[in-house]
């Protein structure tokens, strides 16, 4: 019975909606939309949705290759001094790239195990903050910075404007439910919110 368990756990990732952003008057970059739909044991969340830039990815590869050595890890999409992020084609073709990057990445048990992946792929910290978090350097544990970004995450993707409409006791409550099924919802909800008609 177990063994038929096993083999009905599933992760569904999405890499989405890439969006421009600006860093300075200078520079811009471009950050993807992550979705995870899960039953898999190894998650907190079944439903997450976060937000990632190219460069965090590298960061990410980098990382879980140190923590498996004896594991080749899939390629991220090559980093191009020809990539031109107003050219469709060129931020699709990355888009796709690192999508296959993540799936692959979360078919092997041993990166699975990995706190950084977990992290990565469910909250909005910074790899600084990652690194700190599982090092024990953080008040708040894995799943505690896991949990609070899917409470604080609800609203995704137009927290700004919701923000301003929430006061702090308002928002602690909702925290505290521990039912998973409302946010859980909620978020993928707010995901679906934003453009997904180029996947298929």
């Amino acid at each position: 019975l177990t063994f038929i368990m096993r083999l009905q756990e599933f992760v569904t990732v999405l890499v989405r909606d890439p969006r421009t952003r600006k860093e300075d008057s200078w520079h811009s970059y471009i950050d993807y939309e992550i979705f995870i739909h899960t039953n898999s044991m190894c998650f907190t969340r079944k439903t997450s949705c976060v937000r990632r830039r190219y460069r965090e990815f590298v960061w990410l590869r980098q990382r879980l290759q140190s923590n498996a050595v004896l594991i080749q890890l899939p390629e991220l999409p090559s980093k191009t001094p020809f990539f031109n992020m107003n050219n469709p084609h060129h931020v699709d073709h990355r888009r796709q790239g690192l999508q296959e990057f993540l799936e692959k990445i979360l078919q092997d048990a041993l990166l699975l195990s990995d706190s950084r992946l977990h992290l990565f792929l469910q909250t909005q910290l910074s790899p600084e903050d990652m690194e700190a978090c599982v090092s024990g350097q953080t008040k708040y544990s894995v799943a505690d910075a896991i949990n609070k970004f899917a409470s604080l995450n609800r609203r995704f993707p137009i927290e700004e404007e919701r923000k301003k409409g929430k006061n702090n006791a308002d928002s602690d409550s909702e925290s505290s439910s521990s039912g998973l099924r409302p946010s859980d919802d909620s978020i993928s909800r707010g995901c679906k919110a934003s453009p997904a008609s180029e996947e298929s």
